[in-house]
């Protein structure tokens, strides 16, 4: 006979699931945390974002819409690179730099730290010479020493401890005109850091040589845009990311019009001066599909979210509050969940700088102590929304004036 409720024994309790990388969303909750730990981790694995947290002692104000915590880049040691832009009465800087001299208003006090996600720490990097600063958060990223088993930060005028250096010479760029290099990503990849424009190209550098040298590649020719063509929204239509081993660039854009398919090409070998088309579908086959009926979403152009750092041929998108993954040579959805973030305010949309795809270190990924089975089941405080949006504009602080001259 079968037992009654009441003599029913417990379901056991299991520990959540694993997975070797997650979605980390880029805006961490500011708590305080226990036994005194700068960092802690809710893993979740994917399509679910697993959040970070910091204490106070990095980020010690009240996060607003223009001043908060953001993470920057990820790195697979397991070290995490944050900015905290903390608010700072109005100053009037010099800058004198080889070849340019000017003033400029400084009202924010931005600072940087190195996460260590295994540790629970947090190390503050020197802050940069406010008369040299860091002109675009997008300029940075985080990557592993080959010599140590420390970490390095570096942007492209700057080297480890943010010494700065000049690289020695530069690839030339694919046109004659004068253009500004607007890069909306850093990421680490073949022991070089590598700064996506979405609209033009990337480059890539080994921050570690003697002498760096500059290196672009063109995005392929049909995705070449004009200089500030879709400017402020191509992180909602394009990403650059590396899965299986190899970089790629996937796009959505479409010109005039709602995007209407999805495209995936590969930088096969890091030296290749061209992009493989991989992948391709369009969105109404997708939507045709039963996998994707099943989700019950609309049949709306989804934002671009990111690609799965081991297999490419599956791609991430946010539509209305879910994150889905789509199968894209196969046209199916194979993973559907409701994503919940910190902080983006509502008033800017959701784009895939809101969120990082991160593959764990060993310490992180193979137990149990950081997963959380209960991730996404409650609603985050969201931060104070601004009086006045700013597309494209929500963390991206400072100019970007990366200017090639043919």
């Amino acid at each position: 006979m079968a037992p009654t409720t009441a003599d029913a024994a417990p379901a056991p309790t299991l520990p959540p699931p694993t997975s070797p990388w997650v979605i980390l969303g880029s805006n961490p909750h500011v708590v305080e945390l226990e036994g005194g730990a700068d960092v802690s981790l809710a893993l979740a694995a994917p399509p679910r974002v697993s959040r970070l947290a910091v204490s106070p002692c990095v980020f010690p104000d009240r996060p607003t819409p223009r001043n908060f915590p953001f993470l920057l880049a990820t790195d697979p040691s397991g070290l995490l690179l944050l900015s905290a832009i903390l608010d700072a009465p109005l100053t009037l800087v010099d800058v004198d730099l080889p070849g340019e001299q000017s003033v400029h208003w400084r009202y924010s006090d931005p600072r940087y730290f190195v996460l260590d996600a295994a540790t629970g720490s947090a190390f503050r990097l020197p802050d940069p010479d406010p008369k040299e600063p860091i002109q675009h958060q997008a300029l940075v990223g985080v990557l592993s020493s080959p010599a140590a088993a420390a970490a390095a930060t570096w942007s492209q005028s700057s080297c480890p401890s943010w010494a700065r250096t000049r690289p020695t010479s530069a690839a030339s760029p694919p046109t004659s005109a004068t253009r500004v290099f607007a890069p909306l990503r850093t990421l680490a990849h073949h022991g070089r850091l590598w700064w996506a424009d979405y609209s033009w190209g990337v480059l890539t550098a080994d921050p570690f040589a003697d002498d760096p040298v500059l290196g672009f590649v063109p995005l392929p020719r049909p995705c070449v845009l004009k200089s500030r063509e879709a400017w402020g929204v191509l992180d909602q239509l394009r990403y650059v990311g590396v899965s299986a081993g190899s970089l790629r660039f996937v796009d959505t854009y479409r010109r005039g019009g709602a995007p209407d398919k999805v495209t995936v090409w590969t930088l096969r070998d890091p030296d290749a001066p061209e992009w493989t088309l991989e992948h391709q579908a369009t969105f109404a086959d997708v939507w045709a599909d039963d996998t994707y009926k099943a989700t019950g979403l609309p049949k709306t152009a989804p934002v671009l979210a990111l690609i799965h750092p081991s297999n490419p041929a599956v791609v991430y998108f946010f539509l209305e509050d879910h994150l889905f993954a789509v199968d894209v040579p196969a046209r199916k959805v194979v993973d559907c969940e409701r994503y919940h973030l910190v902080a983006p305010p509502r008033e800017y949309g959701i784009v895939n700088r809101f969120v990082r795809d991160w593959e764990l270190p060993r310490a992180l990924s193979s137990g149990p102590g950081n997963w959380s089975s209960d991730i996404g089941l409650t609603e985050p405080t969201e931060a104070a929304p601004p009086s006045r949006p700013i597309p494209g504009g929500y963390h991206l602080v400072g100019n970007t004036k990366q200017t090639f001259i043919g």
